[in-house]
């Protein structure tokens, strides 16, 4: 797996470069491990390749927070993991905006580290479903992750990633190769749940500023799945 320490302290990455050093001994796990000085160098790196898995992300940077950071990625519909480092409690609220999988005050310590990194390597060894879809000039392949929603009209299907592509399918067969993150809204909308930041009784905003139609009758429904989602 790809991981990724981006910190404004050349210190803490040595020292957590360590730590994951350790965990990799302990686990076996194979990783290719980059680091970053900034937010901005992160984002430039991502944007050239998104392949990236794990990212242990300071708050308190330069110009560019790290939560500013988290927000953009997200917005972008990166999927990755996403895990704090932080020395101060104060921020921990603003994290389930970005879906940070855990966060971790510093000084971080082995035993810390070591849990939380099993835990995004658990959730990254069930993250990788693909959506397969024909196409006139040939086959696309999905990670759900990427996904933010599934539109329908009349014969086709539109599904919404990083890129949109139009299908002649049913959105029911569709809905059958999706995963539990995904909930239908709509007789013609499924959405990601992940991408999800506001619901009212009749609409629901994406992170992206979409804002999809709610059907009657969803409401309580698309609630109770977004809290079993999280």
């Amino acid at each position: 797996m790809k991981m990724v320490i981006c910190d404004d302290s050349a210190e803490d990455i040595a020292y957590v470069t360590g730590l994951i050093g350790s965990w990799k001994k302990q686990t076996g796990t194979a990783v290719e491990l980059l680091s970053f000085p900034s937010a901005e160098a992160l984002l430039f790196a991502w944007e050239e390749n998104r392949d990236m898995d794990i990212l242990l992300l300071d708050i308190e940077m330069g110009e560019m927070s790290g939560l500013e950071l988290a927000r953009r990625l997200r917005q972008y519909g990166a999927g990755m993991q996403i895990v704090f480092l932080t020395g101060y409690m104060e921020y921990i609220a603003e994290g389930y905006d970005v879906e940070a999988l855990h966060y971790l005050l510093k000084p971080v310590t082995q035993e810390r580290l070591s849990q939380v990194l099993n835990r995004a390597a658990e959730r990254i060894g069930t993250r990788e479903r693909m959506l397969r879809l024909e196409l006139a000039d040939g086959v696309a392949r999905l990670p759900l992750h990427e996904i933010r929603y599934l539109e329908v009209l009349r014969n086709y299907t539109t599904v919404h990633g990083q890129e949109d592509y139009s299908v002649k399918r049913c959105l029911h067969d569709l809905e059958e190769e999706l995963d539990d993150s995904f909930y239908r809204i709509h007789r013609s909308f499924i959405v990601n749940l992940r991408f999800v930041r506001r619901v009212t009784r009749t609409e629901v905003t994406l992170k992206d500023g979409s804002v999809l139609p709610l059907a009657r009758g969803r409401y309580e429904g698309l609630n109770r799945a977004l809290i079993a989602c999280f």
